[in-house]
């Protein structure tokens, strides 16, 4: 990943995807952003170490997803993902899926939170717990 390149994993798009139209199915779409978000998150280091000795853990809050151009069986695609912080308990993990022509088929905006495991709540500030936790945020950020 170069500075200012996105994320992004490649997938290809399976026939028990599909729905009764012969295009990917929705909720799939949601689905695939979910993978460029783990895979993003666990390279940074945040599915263990220092994020589960917090007692802390990443909390989907709200998606948003906007289809752009249908997806078929045996395409492939690149889903990309860039983590926004911002001010607040909040921060977006944002995705796109693109065909490997460069078609974008969709745009998804994700709001997470980081919660804590006791109180069940959302901690202020989600940046720096991540920081403080031993996750490479500047990898998040694509910084």
């Amino acid at each position: 990943m170069t500075e200012h390149e996105s994320f992004r994993v490649q997938l290809k798009v399976r026939h028990y995807e599909l729905d009764s139209l012969g295009h990917l199915n929705h909720t799939v779409y949601h689905g695939y952003a979910e993978v460029a978000r783990v895979e993003l998150m666990e390279r940074a280091g945040a599915l263990k170490g220092g994020l589960q000795a917090a007692r802390l853990a990443s909390v989907m809050l709200e998606s948003h997803i906007s289809f752009r151009r249908e997806l078929r069986a045996g395409d492939a695609v690149d889903v990309t993902c860039e983590v926004k912080f911002g001010d607040g308990k909040t921060f977006r993990m944002d995705s796109n899926i693109y065909k490997l022509d460069g078609t974008l088929s969709a745009e998804i905006t994700a709001t997470l939170g980081l919660m804590d495991l006791e109180r069940r709540k959302l901690v202020a500030e989600p940046r720096t717990r991540l920081e403080e936790a031993g996750v490479d945020v500047d990898l998040l950020s694509g910084a």
